[in-house]
């Protein structure tokens, strides 16, 4: 009965979460080229409004003991209105509208830092509230911060985008301006460097959820074999991840360009990858965990790059699709590491870890063939103007 059930959770989960994505991918990059011409509160009121109707529909299904294909009407209903990815999308276009190019790194890593404490005030708190009160107040929570959320943009929260203009919401015309930051003729620099940063940003995220997926699991098993409390402290050391990297991106920042930061942050990721892979005692695998301290630094300097390598009336198309390709990487990791997690037991159990270390080599390679290349440029053209003809 019990692998019966495990059996049907794992169904109905990718039922769920494969639903959500294919419905948030179209509606993602619909709302976020929009809100680049009517402003970003909408798009930010909308996927609240969104998760208040998902969480209320899943606390019907608790008190009426509704069948569980409801859990998959409502996630489908928040994916309409763009979900978590459209929050996300809109939040870093809102950051990006209200900062220089200068401050923008900063700011960027200040945001993923709140989405670290979120993750651990939540993991820690709902976790203990779960074990003392069941599953149905929680969702009570999660109601009510939706819609403090969906309140909160449409009343208080100041418009970021400067010159407002009306806009057809169901036309093609969105998905094209989504289209045409990756293929347009003009800036072909600019495109590429897009290109091979999504891909970098894709395979950092994609690490990075798949080594989160398996932590608990690698702690349960021998010879770690961690109880409830060390799991707990595991948790939490992720989770600080997020405030260490956003502290350590501003004291490198003042000696130190973006890129080399980035370059910095993934040598700490790989490093502690590696430790956590061969980790046998807890003190080694706290060690793995402490050496990830600047395991979050590459992703908001990424984030930052590509937003100025576009327009001001392109950052929603933009974060629209940085969005997505989070919400893809979460599918990827879950069935990727997911999967190599059992395949490998046999011969080394942290060989997921290790292979994460393995892939992140690829973006750190990306990241500094972009720099190099605009380091020979900028010489380049800088010599070409110094040998130009002068007039007199």
């Amino acid at each position: 009965l019990l692998q019966e059930v495990e059996a049907l959770v794992s169904h109905w989960n990718l039922y769920i979460n494969l639903g959500g994505f294919f419905v948030g991918l179209f509606s993602v990059t619909l709302f976020g080229p929009w809100s680049d011409s009517v402003g970003r509160r909408p798009a930010l009121i909308l996927p609240a409004v969104g998760m208040a109707v998902q969480a209320a529909i899943y606390l019907l299904v608790m008190y009426l003991q509704l069948h569980v294909a409801y859990l998959l009407l409502g996630r489908l209903l928040s994916g309409l209105t763009g979900d978590y990815n459209l929050i996300l999308a809109s939040c870093f276009a809102y950051v990006a509208d209200t900062s220089d190019k200068h401050a923008r790194t900063f700011r960027v890593a200040i945001l993923e830092a709140c989405l670290g404490i979120a993750g651990m005030l939540a993991s820690v708190g709902g976790g203990q509230w779960r074990k003392v009160q069941g599953y149905i107040n929680p969702f009570w929570l999660v109601f009510a911060a939706s819609l403090a959320a969906a309140l909160y943009a449409a009343f208080c929260l100041q418009e970021s985008v400067k010159q407002r203009k009306p806009a057809r919401l169901f036309t093609l015309h969105h998905y094209k301006a989504v289209y045409r930051l990756y293929v347009a003729p003009e800036h072909l620099s600019s495109r590429w460097k897009l290109a091979l940063y999504s891909l970098a940003f894709f395979l950092i995220v994609t690490v990075h959820f798949g080594a989160r997926d398996l932590f608990i699991l690698y702690e349960l098993g021998s010879p770690l074999c961690w109880a409830a409390d060390l799991i707990g402290y595991g948790s939490a050391a992720s989770y600080l991840a997020y405030l260490s990297s956003l502290a350590g991106l501003r004291l490198l920042q003042l000696c130190l360009e973006d890129t080399w930061v980035a370059e910095i942050g993934l040598i700490s990721n790989i490093s502690g990858l590696v430790v956590i892979s061969l980790a046998t005692t807890t003190p080694l695998m706290f060690t793995g965990y402490g050496i990830l301290f600047l395991s979050m630094a590459a992703t908001p300097v990424i984030r930052a790059k590509l937003s100025k390598l576009v327009s001001d009336t392109e950052q929603g198309a933009l974060f629209a699709s940085v969005a997505c390709v989070e919400g893809l990487c979460s599918l990827v990791a879950t069935g990727v590491f997911n999967s190599l997690y059992p395949a490998s037991l046999h011969f080394m159990r942290g060989f997921p870890f290790l292979f994460g270390a393995i892939i992140l080599l690829i973006p750190a390679a990306v990241i500094g063939l972009i720099e190099i290349w605009d380091s020979n440029h900028d010489y380049s053209h800088h010599t070409d103007a110094s040998l130009s003809p002068v007039d007199d």
